[in-house]
């Protein structure tokens, strides 16, 4: 299935908030889920919160069904829970990382920021959003691109960033001091719904 380029908020009515996707908010009036189902309160099968959960995990870190398969096959010959080490891995996703270290105002657009080559790590340039990032890397915004990157985020409010990211947000830098912490992702998910969605593969 390929990334989605759709209407966001429908996404966020069907599955909850999704910081990573968009920060548009969904207007009281509509808190139900779009289609003309949306209103209907029929019990959910197991199945079908399952699928939510993993759901929740696509979109908000904006990656492929089979990406996210590839992730779940890695977390299982890890060392540790399927579950934590999956989050870890989309965690230190380097358009995460940018995000979560508020010099992007989504994941779409941090991903944006990578592709176009405006960021180095160690001193070298990586157009590869889907890098991960290890402890020690030191991650900036390249000079000829610093501009367009602040304007980007001057809509962003200052925001509490994880503690195993040191950040410069004034010279557009982040230093990643350790590995992610899974209980501090930047979206409230039960991974091991994921994991038992996964387990039949």
């Amino acid at each position: 299935m390929a990334r989605y380029r759709g209407p966001r908020l429908r996404i966020v009515r069907r599955l909850g908030e999704l910081p990573g996707l968009t920060r548009k908010v969904v207007s009281p009036h509509k808190s139900y889920a779009p289609g003309q189902h949306g209103k209907n309160n029929k019990k959910p099968s197991d199945y079908l919160i399952r699928l939510r959960e993993k759901q929740k995990l696509r979109y908000n870190y904006g990656v492929s069904e089979h990406q996210l398969y590839r992730y779940v096959q890695t977390a299982r010959k890890s060392k540790g829970a399927t579950g934590s080490v999956i989050i870890q891995l989309l965690e230190m996703r380097l358009d995460t990382v940018l995000f979560r270290g508020g010099l992007a105002p989504t994941i779409p657009a941090a991903r944006q920021i990578v592709s176009h080559s405006h960021v180095s790590i160690n001193e070298k340039k990586v157009n590869v959003v889907s890098f991960l990032c290890k402890k020690g890397d030191q991650i900036k915004i390249i000079p000829k691109a610093k501009s367009h990157v602040k304007n980007l985020i001057t809509s962003i409010k200052d925001t509490e960033f994880p503690d195993y990211l040191k950040v410069d947000k004034e010279n557009l830098e982040i230093k990643v001091l350790e590995v992610a912490n899974p209980q501090k992702a930047c979206i409230k998910i039960n991974e091991l719904l994921v994991v038992e969605y996964y387990s039949q593969r």
